[in-house]
């Protein structure tokens, strides 16, 4: 018997955080994982939000990643 799983192509994630720094450890976390899966980042966007009520700002980001050819 011949098990073929099939391929992930392309993962996008979404990541949120209280701080840049902790957001960055998120996401090379996931960079690791995704590298075990033959997945490398193709495309990463950062944004630093404010909330009105709060005054607090959160790093969000979304990282696109790609199968290795």
């Amino acid at each position: 018997m011949i098990l073929k799983p099939d391929a992930i192509h392309d993962k996008v994630e979404f990541f949120e955080a209280a701080s840049l720094q902790k957001l960055e450890e998120m996401i090379q976390k996931k960079i690791d994982i995704n590298m075990d899966l033959l997945l490398e980042v193709y495309n990463v966007q950062y944004q630093i939000v404010t909330d009105p009520k709060t005054n607090r700002t959160y790093s969000t980001a979304s990282v696109h990643f790609k199968q290795k050819l």
